[in-house]
């Protein structure tokens, strides 16, 4: 394969690449004022990027064997490299009002879209020692966007927390990575691992695959934000710049599924069972407790975060019933929940920017008493919240509920049946905590008459975001189709 043809196959991770290098070298020569216009240039890198990938074709698309086996052209890479394209896309575009005027843009959308590359990356990687390099590519660059917000004490505490249990959980990952490479005698292709773990599983039974098991779990726990490993989440999603938070909310925690999808249930399928059963605790848990705390919260930023932890719960079904239906509507979720939780995260951002543009020295914008009354401030504002959180708790016709009707049925039908029973219960319990935003924005009285004016970039982000979260629930069958291509990727 000459390095042409390579190019050709990788246009998307190039264009990003060169998209990275100009936006940084640009700024070096441009004051301040006039870099607002490295938001555009970075919008418009994420817009070809996710064109390119479009308009390949996405169902039967099979390329593999690049850079000696390490990589891959699939259904699922496309599909999981398009949802970090738009959710980093929809960022920027927000993030274009959110930072103008601010002397480090140029960094800033630099470490975006090397972010994304990082995500893509491991969309693509068939090999464990390249996903990993694409983790740390992806969490490097996040680290510092959490703390972006260098003179805000919140931020600086998330990005710290972020990057201490980000090692943690790198660490581990990488612990029971080395276990499977040293038991399978040196192999990190994931097709390799798997045709090896099959005829041998007993290495995978053995004391020491046990242990590689759980320190692997215990890695992705940390990166999905599952109970109890998803204690950095909370703090991080509400201490980090609004927009950051969304992208970390809804890319980079998506990112450590789509590696868990390849290398649990292909690498590792051999011991099935016992990734079932550790998976069936999880799930309940981490859905449960999500919702549980997310009832007390008075905080939107905080609340999301406990949401996106049950979320992370309902998508974890997946490692339980392990089937073509399931990894189908686990996959869907994946992009269905990128534009509920991009959408609702870049609401939230746009509401404190005018509460701050109304008063510099305000506390606390996030908070649920902000909310009150924004039916009559804000009516767009308010209903794409509505539209989100109603999403989010699985209301028809978004795609919140295409996704859980997927899933769930999907779980009954493999006979797991109390396990559906605590996705259904918890789905319903999530939707007091919703309606409760909603109550306040539309039941209770302004605490100003004064209306708010969305700015125009954050009105096109949101607008972006209810464009998949309708289209997704009112027309599901592309969506659905492409899920099921990349859910047979994995052989199940």
């Amino acid at each position: 394969m000459n390095y042409i043809e390579l190019a050709s196959q990788f246009a998307p991770e190039l264009i990003l690449t060169i998209g990275a290098l100009a936006i940084m070298m640009i700024g070096l020569f441009l004051a301040t004022s006039q870099k607002k216009v490295l938001g555009y240039l970075a919008t418009i890198f994420l817009a070809v990027a996710s064109l390119v990938i479009v308009s390949r074709g996405i169902y039967d698309l099979q390329m593999d064997g690049i850079l000696a086996d390490s990589l891959t052209i699939d259904p699922m890479s496309q599909f999981f490299k398009l949802t970090f394209l738009l959710v980093s896309l929809i960022v920027v575009i927000a993030s274009i009002r959110e930072y103008d005027g601010h002397s480090n843009q140029d960094e800033y959308y630099t470490l975006i879209l090397l972010g994304t590359i990082g995500m893509m990356v491991v969309a693509s990687a068939i090999d464990i020692v390249t996903m990993f390099i694409g983790f740390e590519l992806a969490s490097l660059s996040t680290y510092a966007l959490a703390g972006f917000n260098k003179k805000d004490p919140n931020s600086m505490e998330a990005a710290v927390k972020y990057f201490i249990i980000g090692a943690l959980s790198s660490t581990l990952l990488l612990f029971g990575l080395s276990y499977i490479y040293g038991m399978s005698g040196g192999l990190t292709n994931i097709s390799e691992l798997a045709v090896f773990f099959n005829a041998n599983p007993a290495v995978l039974q053995s004391p020491m695959g046990i242990v590689a098991l759980m320190l692997i779990v215990a890695g992705f726990g940390f990166k999905m934000a599952l109970v109890p490993f998803h204690m950095w989440a909370p703090d991080t999603y509400q201490g980090a710049p609004t927009v950051i938070s969304a992208l970390l909310a809804a890319g980079s925690k998506k990112m450590a599924f789509v590696a868990a999808f390849r290398i649990l249930l292909i690498a590792m399928i051999a011991i099935k069972i016992d990734i079932a059963m550790v998976f069936m605790i999880l799930a309940i848990i981490t859905m449960t407790l999500g919702n549980v705390v997310a009832l007390s919260q008075r905080s939107l930023k905080r609340m999301l975060a406990y949401s996106s932890v049950a979320q992370a719960g309902y998508i974890s079904m997946v490692f339980v019933v392990m089937s073509p239906e399931a990894l189908t509507g686990g996959i869907l979720y994946v992009m269905s929940h990128a534009f509920m939780k991009t959408g609702a995260f870049i609401a939230v951002a746009a509401l404190g920017y005018m509460l701050l543009k109304e008063n510099s020295n305000a506390k606390d914008v996030d908070h649920l008493d902000n909310f009150a009354g924004l039916g009559k401030r804000s009516p767009f504002l308010a209903f794409s919240i509505m539209i989100f959180l109603f999403a989010l708790a699985g209301i028809p016709p978004t795609a919140g509920f295409v996704s859980k009707f997927i899933l769930f049925y999907s779980v009954l039908k493999g006979g797991f049946l109390l396990l559906v029973i605590f996705a259904i219960l918890n789905s319903a319990l999530s939707l007091y905590y919703y309606a409760r935003v909603v109550k306040y924005m539309y039941v209770l009285p302004p605490s100003s008459d004064e209306k708010l004016k969305v700015p125009g970039a954050y009105a096109l982000a949101i607008l972006l975001a209810i464009i998949g979260v309708l289209a997704i629930g009112i027309v599901p069958e592309p969506f659905v189709n492409w899920a099921a291509s990349a859910a047979n990727v994995l052989g199940l």
